[in-house]
């Protein structure tokens, strides 16, 4: 047996975690917990031991979300299974080099989707955040991974919608740090109809022609009335409290975002960073492409600190989105410097 993966195995019971060997080389490894499984979306799961180390196999999304495979070790007779280095301790990652294209761009899209997670949390402990400002919050889903991450500053979410502001309003009442509004942000306040029946894609525009064929949600539609704020008029009431604010900016709003970054006005300064999802093909008829965004960050003293895919074309493998992280270099303290 592979030392890797004998290793491995007995290593699982001792966390907590059962596994059936299969003899071939491979387990399959079930108990969901935090301490020993991190999820990555559907097509992949990562498996910790101990920092910045992993093993990793896609799984398929048609596996059960708390079961997932453990590779079998690599041999020098050229197994199926290749090692790739991941972090800076030496970890590395199993991918199943048999597995299908499809496969393998749903597991770079899961991928990317932790790592960018990761990266936002260390950011945010550099740069001393203490107060998150969650744009286009949903049910709170982005504040919940926050918390499970370890960050203890405050939240403060916005969301237009009546069906998403209920649970994200059922979450934040169980943290005491945590604000909600029923509102979303722009440019200009005022009331203004929403797409909704979208799940996570509601927008305040209509779909593209490109958004359309790419998701059939965008057949049907029906509308909201919402008010929205502008940024700079909420901050003072957000931040109350705050002693020296280091606010950060997230904006997921479907094509929303550069009304709610104008909406900040000259207190864009205020934020160490933010981030947004910048689309290189449009979803939503009159949205920025990425290029447009990013120099707008930009001209306002923000520099890119990572870009994650969110989402991939099946047919053609092109990045449809990315979530674009970026920072104030100016704005690390001098002692996280060092």
């Amino acid at each position: 047996m592979p030392t890797l993966y004998r290793r491995m195995l007995g290593l699982l019971p001792r966390i907590g975690v059962q596994f059936l060997d299969l003899g071939s080389g491979a387990a399959v490894v079930y108990r969901r917990g935090s301490r020993t499984r991190v999820p990555v979306g559907r097509a992949a799961d990562l498996v910790a031991r101990g920092a910045g180390r992993y093993e990793v196999t896609p799984v398929g999304p048609e596996k059960k979300a708390d079961m997932w495979v453990v590779a079998r070790e690599p041999s020098a007779q050229g197994d199926a299974w290749g090692s790739v280095p991941f972090g800076e301790s030496g970890g590395r990652l199993l991918v199943d080099e048999t597995a299908s294209a499809a496969d393998e761009r749903r597991f770079q899209i899961a991928a990317a989707e932790y790592l960018c997670t990761q990266h936002v949390t260390a950011l945010l402990e550099k740069y001393r955040v203490n107060c998150v400002f969650d744009v286009g919050a949903n049910a709170g889903q982005y504040g919940r991974r926050l918390r499970r991450l370890g960050y203890t500053g405050r939240i403060v979410s916005f969301e237009p919608t009546a069906d998403a502001f209920e649970k994200l309003e059922r979450v934040a009442k169980k943290d005491d740090d945590w604000q909600v509004f029923n509102v979303g942000l722009g440019r200009e306040d005022s009331a203004q109809s929403i797409h909704v029946g979208w799940n996570t894609m509601n927008s305040l525009l209509p779909p593209s022609d490109y958004g359309k064929d790419r998701y059939l949600r965008f057949a049907k539609t029906r509308t909201e009335d919402i008010e929205i704020r502008r940024l700079d008029g909420m901050l003072e009431k957000a931040l109350d409290g705050i002693t020296d604010p280091r606010p950060y900016l997230k904006m997921d709003t479907q094509g929303y975002d550069l009304e709610v970054f104008a909406g900040a006005g000259e207190r864009i300064a205020d934020f160490v960073g933010m981030q947004s999802e910048v689309a290189a093909l449009r979803l939503y008829e009159g949205s920025p492409r990425m290029r447009e965004a990013i120099a707008t960050y930009e001209e306002a003293g923000f520099e890119i600190s990572g870009m994650y895919p969110v989402t991939r074309e099946e047919s053609t493998g092109r990045v449809v989105e990315f979530d674009c992280v970026m920072v104030r270099a100016d704005a690390v303290p001098q002692t996280a410097t060092a």
